[in-house]
């Protein structure tokens, strides 16, 4: 690639060519990709408020919220209250959200056969390490305020562009 921009231009083209492909072979019930994502994380972490389920899946709260009542009027979860904490409810899958999540996964794997064909199977497993570095590292970072200072005490600022500073693990 000769342009950095080129890397990140093919990134999102290939989430969204995932995510129509999946959203066009699940029709039946209409399935969007960020609700059958909380499906599965959830499956996976039942028992979580939905602020620790927004963290884990990474989908941002606020469209969680709508997600999860989506979820609920399907009768795939329900929120439970949380004992000893009333202003905490927790998630718990239904019955009725196994034949979702059985779908989920079928339609994913013929998604995997189509995209990764004439892959072999060392290339699929290094491009799942480099997405998982890329991810890794791109979530290790976080934006600073315009005025913030640096380490050594400068101001740190780029004529009005967001600057990034790589989050310490385990620090502020």
């Amino acid at each position: 690639m000769d342009r950095p921009q080129e890397l990140a231009f093919r990134l999102d083209d290939v989430a969204s060519l995932f995510s129509r492909k999946f959203e066009e072979k699940v029709r039946t019930p209409p399935l969007q990709l960020a609700l059958c994502k909380a499906l599965v994380v959830l499956a996976e972490n039942e028992g979580v408020s939905q602020k620790r389920l927004a963290e884990i899946s990474e989908i941002d709260p606020a469209r969680l919220v709508r997600i999860v009542d989506r979820m609920e009027a399907n009768g795939w979860a329900e929120r439970r209250p949380l004992p000893g904490d009333r202003r905490v409810w927790t998630l718990a899958l239904t019955e009725n959200a196994k034949p979702v999540l059985r779908l989920i996964w079928s339609v994913i794997s013929e998604i995997y056969v189509e995209a990764l064909q004439g892959l072999s199977a060392d290339e699929i497993r290094t491009m799942v390490k480099v997405l998982e570095s890329v991810h890794s590292n791109l979530s290790a970072y976080k934006p600073i305020d315009a005025g913030a200072v640096d380490s050594a005490g400068n101001e740190v600022t780029a004529g009005g562009r967001l600057r990034f500073v790589r989050q310490m693990r385990g620090g502020a």
